[in-house]
């Protein structure tokens, strides 16, 4: 079964960073492109970055772009999204999902800007 496990979340500053991890298994990481989505309440799951595999190309949504970078460790079966110069609309419920199956979610990893 694929699972992914979000990590790296907390309280962050405005202007401060965090380090967002996701651990995946189930299926040949290497061989797939990984996506970074956020939700916040009441609005809908919103694309943040991606990153295809090999990790050559990314992608970012405007609001992030500059200041977030998605990264990948194939070794480690990981994908990694760094958060720099956080702003208070950053905030909310991050996850990482997998293109094949988009409905696959793991627990996501909370980030709360204050």
């Amino acid at each position: 079964d694929v699972q992914l496990v979000e990590s790296g979340g907390g309280l962050v500053q405005p202007g401060g960073s965090l380090k967002l991890s996701c651990v995946a298994s189930g299926f040949p990481f290497s061989s797939y492109a990984m996506l970074w989505k956020r939700q916040t309440p009441g609005k809908d799951l919103v694309l943040i970055a991606t990153i295809d595999s090999g990790g050559r190309n990314t992608w970012y949504h405007a609001v992030v772009k500059g200041r977030f970078t998605i990264s990948r460790d194939d070794s480690k079966n990981t994908v990694y999204l760094q958060l720099n110069n956080v702003k208070t609309e950053d905030a909310g419920m991050y996850y990482c999902t997998w293109p094949p199956n988009p409905s696959i979610r793991g627990q996501g990893t909370q980030v709360t800007v204050s």
